[in-house]
């Protein structure tokens, strides 16, 4: 049976190659990803993680069922204590400062979210949630099946490849799948929209903090010529 979240993800194939073909998770994958992107990568997740949790937050308010209701309030729990759990485990590895200030892909991807929350629907929201969710398990997956051994960002590829964020996954998915049973044509197109917007705002999450990178690793080049 074809469900709707189906064309979704068909939908955002382009761009989901785009990601698995990215150098910042090819070399994640390889374990010669510098760490000074890593680093920075982990500063602008934990604070996209704490809008993404208000995002979620908002958008239980605008569901009609309760399970739905404690579903995304959960979810929203989760981003808030687990992953930021998570998120500290990694800074103390790798030795990453917390920081205030977003990147410009951050700060367009959380907008998009939070805004999306306030004054789009229901399922317009969820749809606009989903990506966080279903990509970052795609790309688990894929890494661990890519990763060396050894490697050491292997803790990072555990996390999203994991049975435990697999459950969270197929949660959102199905959540998605029964409220799009119930909206009309127009609404599904504006959940597709939503969703491929996220996808991309993904895309450019993971570009960012590598050329983060590219830009830091030039700098210490002409500063060590001179």
């Amino acid at each position: 049976m074809k469900h709707f979240t189906d064309e979704l993800w068909q939908h955002i194939q382009p761009i989901y190659q785009n990601i698995l073909s990215h150098p910042f998770i090819q070399e994640l994958c390889h374990g010669d990803l510098p760490r000074s992107t890593f680093s920075y990568y982990l500063q602008q997740d934990a604070l996209y993680l704490n809008d993404f949790a208000r995002a979620l937050a908002m958008t239980a308010t605008k569901a009609d069922s309760r399970t739905h209701f404690l579903n995304c309030l959960e979810f929203a729990k989760g981003a808030v204590t687990a992953e930021h759990s998570l998120h500290q485990d990694f800074f103390e590895q790798f030795d990453v400062v917390a920081t205030n200030e977003k990147s410009l892909s951050c700060l367009a991807y959380t907008q998009f979210l939070l805004a999306t929350a306030t004054q789009k629907s229901y399922s317009e929201s969820l749809a606009a949630l989903l990506p966080c969710f279903w990509i970052y398990r795609e790309v688990g997956v894929y890494t661990q099946s890519h990763s060396v051994l050894g490697n050491d960002y292997q803790s990072w590829i555990d996390a999203y490849s994991g049975d435990d964020f697999n459950e969270g996954v197929q949660l959102a998915i199905e959540m998605t799948n029964e409220i799009a049973q119930g909206v009309s044509a127009g609404s599904r197109q504006k959940m597709l929209t939503a969703f491929a917007m996220s996808a991309q705002l993904e895309l450019e999450f993971w570009d960012s903090a590598y050329q983060f990178g590219l830009a830091c690793h030039s700098e210490k080049e002409v500063s060590n010529a001179s």
